[in-house]
Parts: structure tokens; C-alpha cells; sequence
């Protein structure tokens, strides 16, 4: 890489120490290498010199220098090429686009960003497929889980993905999901209020309530409608962006998310019914201010497997009303 590199820091990067987040980024890039450049401030934040203890904070700006090239990744020096039959599935999947913001309606099964190996194999890899006429690839302000689907907000510029980001920092971008649950809640319409903190040993990413160590975590949620106590649909609001909030919370509530068998186990599946055990959770829709000021809102169409289970237990995506409705008062 023999460019200069600016980079945005992600809601869920947040409290990342400044060397961490280097390792995350650029691993072969070593401690020495690293202190050398922030003592001669080469990488800056917001255009000011900085520490490698130094706490990030969303959408500030990484000023990244070029990379020697024996430092620089061999597949940093080209990425591999999107195939079409990928590219063609990635632009489809976008429901809103402007000189600022691409949306998409992602689909079940995609991660967003890669892990242990991923490989290529996730939407972080692929963003070449939606630069359409522009060079610079979109990129990522926030995530949802590989299972999870629905509306997934990419900045098409660094400004624009700064203030995307700072707006899910400052809690003004609103998320509106809808999930069906197996069993229906005892209360119809409330507020989850408790803290999700990660399983320690080898229980993988899956979060548990921790009300003494676990990070604040709160989630409005109402059901819509429910069918013979077995399933209900409900909407929800979450107000803080942990991981698997909503899986944990639905869980805490007793009903967990249809398919979720990570919290659910066999609880979360409905034999004998033809129902897919897919994840049956949806980001419906988005609203938070726009780069460019007035606002944005976006609404997501229901994945293949929900709508057919929305069929089979009788459910009218229209009983929903306009998103966020229901949670309007709770807002203010």
C-alpha cells in the first residue's frame, strides 16, 4: 500500500486502545513500526498527533501512512475481484443510494466482516461490487450479526461515514427490528433493561445478563400479534448496540428468537411444521440525520424464510403500523 490511508472508527470499536486497533487493521505492521510513526506524526487522529494508549471514539478519522512495502500485506496490493454472480447479489440487495449513504437490505448468511476463516467470504471483502461510478469503495458504519437481515448503512465518503457514525455514538440513529419468537411474553409491551456481558472459556461470542460486570444494555420491544401462545411477532427498539442485545434480551424474556439455537437450543424450533430454522430476525428500518442534514429512513422488505413463516402463522406485515411508532413516547 503506497498511499495514504484514511480509515473511520466503528460504534463498535469504541474504547479500542489506538495500538489495538492498528494490530486489528494492519498486523503486520509492528509495535516499533507503529511508535515511529505516531512519534513523528505520521498517523494522527482528527489531524492530531496521538498515543498508542490512546482511547478511539466512533467516527473519528485514522490517518494511516503509506505502508513500506515490506511491511504491506501481499493482498493489500490488489484485492481479489468480486465474481459477477456475488456483485450482481450486492447491488441488488441495495434499497436506497445517494451521493452519500448506500443502504442494504442485507441478506441472511452474510457476515459483514471477516473472522477465522472467513477468507473473502464477507461484505467487508466485496464492497468493490458497489463503488459503482465512483473509486473509492463505500464503507461499513455499522454491523449485524451473519444471521441477522434487514438494513445495513454504508458511507460512500469519509465525511459522510464519519457523520453516520457519530450519529449511532450520540444514540440519534433509531433501529426498528421485528422478530417471531417462540412462546409469547407475559407483558405485551415493555422495556428490557439489563446489562450483556461475554461468557467467559470456550462459549464463543454469546453474551449473558451480568447486571455486576455486564455493559448497560436496554431494548423497548411490543408484540404485534402471537398465535395460540406458540409463536408471537414482536417489534422492538434497541436503545444501546451490544452484541446479540436482542438475542439475549428475547432469551431473558423466555421466548427465544425462532431458529436462534445458539440461545434458544431446541427450545428456539418448532418441529414437524416445515418452519425454516433460519434466524427470524429482521432490521426493518433505520432513521437517523443525514450527512447532508434533514433526515433518512429506510425500510427494509422481510427475507424469503420470515415472509413464509409471516404466511404460515397468519401474520400482516401492515398490523405493524409505521416503524417506530410505538416507541415515540418512550423517545422523549
Amino acid at each position: 500500500m503506497t498511499h495514504v490511508q484514511t480509515l473511520t472508527v466503528l460504534p463498535e470499536e469504541s474504547e479500542t486502545r489506538l495500538d489495538r486497533w492498528f494490530k486489528r487493521h494492519f498486523p503486520i505492521v509492528g509495535h516499533g513500526l507503529l511508535e515511529k510513526w505516531l512519534r513523528t506524526g505520521q498517523v494522527r487522529v482528527d489531524g492530531k498527533r496521538a498515543k498508542a494508549n490512546q482511547r478511539l471514539e466512533p467516527g473519528q478519522l485514522i490517518r494511516i501512512p503509506p505502508l513500506p512495502e515490506d511491511e504491506a500485506p501481499k493482498q493489500a496490493a490488489k484485492r481479489p475481484p468480486v465474481d459477477e454472480k456475488t456483485a450482481r447479489m450486492l447491488r441488488d440487495a441495495v434499497i436506497y443510494m445517494d451521493d452519500d449513504v448506500i443502504v442494504l437490505n442485507k441478506p441472511p448468511g452474510l457476515a459483514v466482516q471477516g473472522g477465522t476463516g472467513m477468507a473473502d467470504k464477507h461484505l467487508d471483502a466485496q464492497l468493490d461490487a458497489l463503488m459503482f461510478d465512483r473509486n473509492d469503495r463505500p464503507k461499513l458504519v455499522h454491523r449485524l450479526d451473519k444471521d441477522t437481515s434487514g438494513v445495513l448503512l454504508l458511507g460512500r465518503t469519509v465525511q459522510a461515514t464519519a457523520k453516520l457514525a457519530a450519529a449511532f455514538k450520540s444514540r440519534q440513529a433509531r433501529k426498528c427490528y421485528w422478530a417471531l419468537v417462540v412462546g409469547v411474553p407475559k407483558i405485551r409491551q415493555g422495556r428490557i433493561d439489563a446489562a450483556l456481558a461475554k461468557l467467559p472459556g470456550r462459549a464463543g461470542e454469546k453474551m449473558a445478563v451480568d447486571q455486576d460486570e455486564g455493559k448497560h444494555a436496554v431494548t423497548y420491544y411490543r408484540i404485534v400479534d402471537a398465535t395460540l401462545k406458540r409463536v408471537a411477532w414482536l417489534e422492538m427498539e434497541p436503545r444501546t448496540g451490544r452484541t446479540h442485545q436482542l438475542r439475549a434480551h428475547c432469551q431473558l424474556l423466555g421466548t427465544p428468537i425462532l431458529g436462534d439455537g445458539k440461545y434458544g437450543a431446541a427450545e428456539a424450533f418448532i418441529a414437524g411444521t416445515g418452519i425454516s430454522r433460519k434466524l427470524h430476525l429482521h432490521a426493518r428500518a433505520l432513521r437517523l440525520p443525514h450527512p447532508r442534514g434533514g433526515w433518512l429512513e429506510v425500510v427494509a422488505p422481510l427475507p424469503e424464510h420470515i415472509q413464509g413463516s409471516f404466511t404460515f402463522f397468519g401474520f400482516d406485515e401492515k398490523a405493524a403500523g409505521k416503524p417506530f411508532e410505538a416507541f415515540d413516547d418512550d423517545q422523549k
